[in-house]
């Protein structure tokens, strides 16, 4: 029985599909803990140091990318390690309930804290009576 290998015409070139982008990053580990004045994110980004940490509100949305430092060792060999070296990439809706210009971050130990102030409301809460 004889097998016919046709080959790819050498002009084309494979491209990933666009909806494939996402695998280049893993999400995280998190937690949110909501405080009187503040939201507070926790995000566990392993391998990650500050330098490759790029955080981003805008609207409703806050996305975390955390790229961990890719080294190429010299007696490197295939331990399909591919998915454990991948960036990390973080998207929660918040709201718009916060104040993203004055947040602050720090990163210690692959632990990211960032702090994310309530807006001012403006407002003074309406207090109710209370009956007898």
């Amino acid at each position: 029985m004889h097998t016919n290998i046709s080959s790819l015409p050498t002009n084309r070139r494979s491209q990933a599909p666009a909806h494939l982008s996402h695998v280049a990053f893993r999400e995280p580990s998190y937690d949110c803990q909501e405080h009187r004045d503040a939201m507070k994110v926790v995000v566990y980004v392993p391998g990650v140091s500050a330098t490759g940490v790029e955080i981003e509100g805008r609207g409703a949305d806050l996305t975390v990318t955390a790229k961990k430092p890719h080294v190429v060792r010299v007696n490197f060999s295939a331990l399909h390690l591919e998915g454990a070296q991948r960036d990390y990439r973080l998207r929660l809706r918040l709201g718009t309930g916060f104040d993203y210009a004055a947040m602050e971050a720090e990163i210690a130990h692959g632990v990211l804290t960032i702090t994310l102030p309530k807006r001012a409301t403006g407002r003074n809460p309406v207090r109710m009576p209370r009956a007898a």
